[in-house]
């Protein structure tokens, strides 16, 4: 069954010329990254906010910072330091090729942090990131609506209490605290300018493609902000998603009951095996 769903999905691409590639967490797991999937998977990667009682929504708060800035920075830290060692995986590349025999290429959505896609070459013009950057910071008040890089800071963390060692990282314009420039819950001090020309660079490559295809990868329904994306194009649409494949009636396309890794593989290698127009690697 699998297999005559890789075929449809390889179908699918080879009509297209460009690919709209939506990603959620699910795409990061291949590459040993967590997906914070409920409490328990959230607790499990931190074990001392479990034995706090701190949940997700919790830390993943502007809140956070003013209340327990080590801890909040323990976290943050810890997740940036985890993205900046991430090697992605094979999916990526995959990607990559496919889009490359694309007339107009490949542009990525994601509500991703963790900067995989352009670590692994995707260029940071054709990369919408709905909920900003942890690669980013910005000011807590925010006094400014700038953000700067957070290649600055090297995290120092005491991994068993998820707290930051040593100083907290400041805004260099008035001395708050700094954060990282990503849209946490009841956010109402994120800076989303760069997300806004990212959105802007999405229209206007939206606007050239006749012929899109949506590759959706572990795209979560607890918060569906991806998956309402991938299906309000009202375009062809793969959905990989081990868990929650599922389409709704009127949806045009395949849902593929896998990981991204997984998936891509198969589609290169049917792709690659086909008789079909373009030839790819």
């Amino acid at each position: 069954m699998q297999a005559s769903l890789i075929n449809q999905a390889a179908r699918l691409i080879d009509n297209a010329d460009g690919i709209l590639i939506t990603a959620g967490a699910g795409m990061g797991v291949d590459s040993g990254l967590p997906d914070f999937r409920g409490n328990d998977g959230f607790w499990k990667a931190y074990p001392a906010l479990a034995a706090s009682g701190i949940d997700f929504t919790s830390i993943a708060n502007p809140r956070a910072f003013l209340k327990n800035p080590k801890q909040a920075w323990g976290f943050y830290g810890h997740r940036l330091a985890l993205y900046r060692k991430t090697i992605p995986h094979e999916g990526f590349g995959i990607l990559q090729s496919i889009a490359s025999k694309m007339p107009h290429g490949a542009f990525v959505v994601t509500s991703n942090v963790d900067g995989q896609f352009q670590k692994a070459g995707f260029s940071d013009d054709a990369i919408f990131e709905i909920h900003g950057s942890l690669h980013s910071l910005q000011c807590i008040r925010p006094c400014q609506h700038r953000i700067w890089s957070a290649n600055g800071i090297e995290p120092v963390l005491d991994e068993v209490h998820c707290e930051w060692v040593g100083e907290i990282p400041m805004c260099p314009d008035c001395g708050s605290i700094a954060r990282p420039n990503v849209l946490m819950f009841n956010d109402a001090s994120w800076v989303g300018e760069h997300s806004y020309h990212q959105e802007r660079n999405w229209q206007v490559w939206n606007s050239r493609v006749k012929k899109p295809v949506v590759i959706e990868l572990g795209a979560g329904i607890d918060i569906p902000s991806i998956r309402l994306i991938s299906e309000t194009q009202r375009v062809p649409l793969i959905r990989i998603n081990p868990r929650h494949d599922e389409m709704d009636d009127g949806s045009e396309g395949v849902s593929i009951p896998m990981g991204a890794k997984s998936a891509l593989m198969g589609i290169a290698k049917e792709l690659g095996n086909s008789s079909l127009d373009r030839v790819y690697i």
